[in-house]
């Protein structure tokens, strides 16, 4: 018969790297009255199967089972007398040949730590192993990329999602922090009840300890309860900046799925709706590889960062197809000429960037691509172009995305006090990515509720709105301003084409505010929005509010000439 006082118990497990103030949550689940734990169950198992060497090597082989799948079926899973069991385990443990019953049962959650922080504090360690335990101290590995375990603690958390039990994740810095607030929301996510004794322990060597404990238990041992971290940090060890870099990506991996963030700079902010929630997955090409969404950014030393300084293009894409893909690329080039940019990628390099991008998301309709080349990395923080040695940063945007404007109904605009940049200071013709001069005048429409701004020129004449250009109808006559002030769209040359072709004048002149208060019909042209038609300026009606005829026409005309043109996406048809 078994002990009558053992019953069933729910099982806890923790995963996490070495030196993850893992030992100290494992005293803090040790508080509960409801509680048992155990100190790492796997070690001796992960000893075997690996070889690796330890100080403690054989006294812990003799003194630990070391048979990986009894551990599991009569230690972790054994009945108990309380109600949970806390399984302390360091993700390297989890090595080849251990039953999937380990992870299939209990309840699990994933707790990490910044690699800055792992790394400085357990060269701390090894410091004082050398002056404790000089004569073994070569037994103890070094830091490297398998010690810490990350790749490990990816694996895991991916498995278990696998399985359909996404583990919480916790960061150690948040238990640090607010250590109340992240146990409690743990404690939530394990669907446990909360005790307030998980918040201190006595100070000193415990009966739960490991046999490993006097070799790395000595801080934690001085310690009765979490506390933060330091407000600045030490030094970090240079001579571990490779690792580093190795490590860093993958903390961040699992950074994303934490709940509570505390950090310096955290935003109090909710995570926003995304307009096409597709969106939320997808992948953008960056200098010269293709990454998922959240790691799709640049260098802080790229120019684009450094001082707005990079060229960039949009583009739709239509049934299969890249609507004047060619015109945009002319553009492209003749911006990154006029910037003095060096070491530009080619024609058939971006193009291919291009295709390769929209292939792995499979977009091929009802796309838009924002197509940025920025003048590159530079070698230390300043403005001089002479520190750009790296050539060109390539970045390829793809996403799902409808017109941006109600192309049915119409769309309202105000004058913007901001006046449009003239070509004394930046020429316009340049498709430039420092926007400062259309942005403040985009904040004015969005502070009169309208979906954008008219800009003018220095004299008083209409020029575009901070988006797209513009154009009007009066008494059957087509009129645009002059390409002075304004970009010289390409959505605005097919659209002018199509005015002509279509025969309707056309008049490309200055053009008054007033006359654009006065005008019959009125619309937007760009990529992102294409032909959008505008019902009300500066709360004055446009004609009878209604769209206009002129205005559908071309509407209708434009949308065939996407249907029969454009670059064919190059497909493989094999795999």
């Amino acid at each position: 018969m078994g002990d009558p006082g053992n019953q069933e118990i729910e099982v806890i497990q923790s995963w996490s790297a070495p030196r993850s103030i893992s030992t100290a949550l494992m005293y803090s689940f040790a508080q509960r009255d409801d509680c048992e734990v155990l100190d790492e169950p796997l070690y001796a198992n992960f000893l075997c199967v690996t070889g690796v060497d330890r100080p403690y090597r054989e006294k812990l082989l003799s003194t630990m089972e070391s048979d990986g799948n009894k551990v599991v079926k009569e230690i972790i899973f054994a009945p108990g007398k309380k109600k949970y069991r806390f399984c302390k385990h360091i993700a390297k443990e989890y090595v080849p040949g251990l039953t999937k019953d380990l992870l299939k049962q209990g309840k699990h959650f994933i707790l990490i730590r910044n690699p800055l922080d792992i790394l400085i504090t357990k060269l701390c360690v090894l410091i004082f192993i050398w002056y404790a335990f000089q004569p073994s101290f070569d037994k103890v590995v070094p830091s490297s990329l398998m010690e810490l375990g990350l790749t490990d603690l990816v694996s895991i958390y991916s498995e278990l999602c696998q399985m359909g039990k996404p583990p919480p994740v916790i960061d150690a810095a948040d238990l640090q922090q607010d250590p109340e607030a992240t146990l409690r929301g743990l404690c939530e996510d394990l669907n446990i009840s909360f005790q307030s004794s998980m918040l201190k322990w006595d100070e000193g060597p415990k009966s739960i300890d490991g046999i490993w404990a006097p070799w790395w238990y000595e801080g934690v041992h001085k310690s009765t309860c979490f506390k933060p971290g330091r407000k600045y940090p030490k030094p970090f060890p240079f001579s571990l900046y490779d690792l580093l870099e190795h490590s860093l990506p993958l903390y961040n991996i699992l950074r994303r799925h934490v709940k509570q963030r505390t950090s310096l700079l955290k935003s109090t902010l909710p995570i926003p709706d995304l307009p096409v929630p597709e969106n939320e997955k997808l992948l953008a090409w960056v200098g010269d590889e293709i990454v998922p969404r959240e790691s799709a950014k640049v260098s802080v030393f790229d120019s684009v960062v450094q001082g707005g300084d990079s060229v960039w293009e949009g583009l739709r894409v239509y049934n299969g197809k890249i609507f004047k893909l060619e015109e945009h690329l002319d553009r492209m080039f003749d911006s990154a000429k006029a910037l003095a940019f060096n070491n530009v990628p080619t024609r058939e390099e971006i193009k291919e960037a291009i295709f390769t991008t929209l292939n792995r998301n499979g977009m091929y309709d009802n796309t838009h691509i924002r197509l940025s080349l920025t003048r590159g990395k530079k070698v230390t923080s300043g403005m001089s172009p002479a520190f750009n040695l790296y050539g060109c940063t390539l970045i390829v945007l793809a996403e799902w995305k409808p017109p941006v404007y109600d192309n049915m109904k119409g769309i309202t605009l105000v004058t913007a006090t901001t006046r449009r940049n003239s070509p004394n200071n930046l020429d316009s013709k340049i498709h430039h990515n420092n926007l400062l001069n259309n942005i403040l005048a985009k904040i004015e429409g969005n502070n009169a509720n309208a979906d954008d701004a008219i800009m003018l020129d220095q004299d008083g004449y209409v020029s575009e709105t901070n988006a797209t250009n513009i154009f009007l109808v009066k008494k059957g006559h087509v009129l645009t301003p002059h390409a002075d002030y304004c970009l010289p769209g390409i959505t605005r040359a097919t659209v002018m084409e199509l005015v002509v072709n279509e025969k309707f004048p056309l008049v490309e002149r200055r053009i008054s505010l007033s006359e654009f208060h006065t005008a019959d019909e009125v619309w937007t042209t760009g990529t992102m929005g294409e032909l959008s038609p505008v019902v009300k300026i500066d709360g004055r009606l446009v004609g009878d509010g209604q769209v206009g005829p002129v205005t559908r026409h071309l509407q209708n005309a434009y949308k065939k000439l996407t249907e029969e043109s454009g670059i064919p996406i190059s497909r493989s048809d094999s795999f």
